[in-house]
């Protein structure tokens, strides 16, 4: 069975004014640890994950929970993109899956043919620490058919949300939040020891595909 597919990885200062310089397309930080909800087909599919970005390794790690088509699952993934290799990990049975991983590493960024389509104080502006400033860009995506718009913070870059639409996929909607910037274990970066000799896979992935594996409980 199908995980959900996620969205694009693209896209907290506290504030107590909604005025700022005119916001400029950013880059989210490097290194970057939180969570996400993610919902598809009008809320029929959903999932939770957390996830840890790096972009200087060039390694994304998630562990996801959710629904698709009525049936439950879970995935433990880490994608190795100068590696060329994804791993799909049980460690309750202490396997591994190896699969090459048939994309280029993307840094999470706004860009440079987005358009602002508007800036906000998330919650209220009437006193200092009640509201959040936010920047939401908007643009195509020709490869794909598809279209965006996500939101992240004016200070920082860091993602609050993305719609993301295809027309195989419809919406899919992404929320972020607890994201810390780093990655407190960088252990969490590495494949397990059990998956030291897992053997490779013929089928390759890309970063979407990958989540689509069979990991349906």
């Amino acid at each position: 069975m199908k995980s959900l597919l996620l969205s694009l990885v693209l896209l907290l200062i506290w504030t107590g004014s909604g005025s700022a310089q005119k916001p400029r397309r950013c880059r989210t930080p490097p290194l970057l640890s939180g969570s996400m909800s993610v919902s598809a087909r009008d809320g029929q599919d959903w999932a939770f994950a957390k996830y840890r970005y790096d972009a200087i390794g060039q390694r994304i790690r998630v562990w996801e929970f959710g629904t698709v088509e009525s049936r439950s699952f879970h995935l433990n993934m880490l994608f190795l993109f100068r590696e060329g290799v994804v791993y799909s990990m049980d460690y309750r049975n202490k396997t591994c899956q190896k699969n090459p991983l048939h994309t280029a590493f993307h840094p999470s960024n706004i860009p440079h043919n987005a358009s602002l389509l508007a800036q906000a104080v998330l919650g209220g502006s009437s006193a200092p620490g009640e509201g959040l400033l936010v920047n939401s860009w908007t643009g195509d995506v020709p490869l794909t058919g598809g279209k965006y718009m996500a939101t992240v913070t004016e200070f920082g870059c860091i993602p609050v949300s993305t719609l993301y639409y295809t027309p195989q996929a419809g919406w899919v909607t992404t929320t972020y939040f607890n994201a810390v910037t780093g990655v407190e274990d960088p252990e969490q970066l590495i494949p397990p020891a059990f998956c030291d000799d897992a053997a490779a896979e013929d089928e390759e992935l890309d970063f979407f595909s990958g989540f689509m594996a069979d990991s349906v409980l």
